[in-house]
């Protein structure tokens, strides 16, 4: 049952910090889209990640991770006040650059060579149609 807690607690930490977000006035997160991809809380509950995702890079995301480190304490504050917990854990904000993988796996996907059986039996060719 320890283990529901903690998730359930993850997601209501995850929740309050992406509402909290737009309350920071650091240009460094309020310059940019910055969402909250996810949060891991420890057992003990002393510690939470939280990762940072923003759109325009791994640079702008380095940037916005910084802004949110300054905030950290602006959002232990959000935090406690809507989340019950005897102690708010310390957060510990890593960048998120699983978008920009993605990205670039797609690109290297699309750019492979196509299969030599694929063209043979392309729908869109005609059986008469040879150049």
């Amino acid at each position: 049952m320890a283990n529901f807690n903690i998730q359930r607690l993850s997601e209501d930490i995850r929740r309050e910090i992406s509402a909290a977000v737009s309350g920071v006035k650091d240009p460094r997160v309020a310059g940019g889209f910055v969402t909250i991809t996810r949060c891991e809380l420890t057992n003990d509950m002393s510690y939470c990640k939280v990762w940072v995702a923003c759109m325009g890079g791994t640079e702008r995301t380095a940037k916005a991770v910084e802004g949110m480190k300054a905030a950290a304490g602006y959002f232990k504050k959000q935090i406690a006040g809507a989340v019950r917990m005897r102690k708010i854990p310390e957060l510990i904000f890593q960048p998120d650059n699983s978008l920009e993988y993605s990205e670039h796996i797609e690109d290297i996907i699309a750019h492979l060579p196509k299969r030599a059986d694929e063209t043979e039996s392309d729908p869109n060719k005609e059986d008469g149609d040879e150049d």
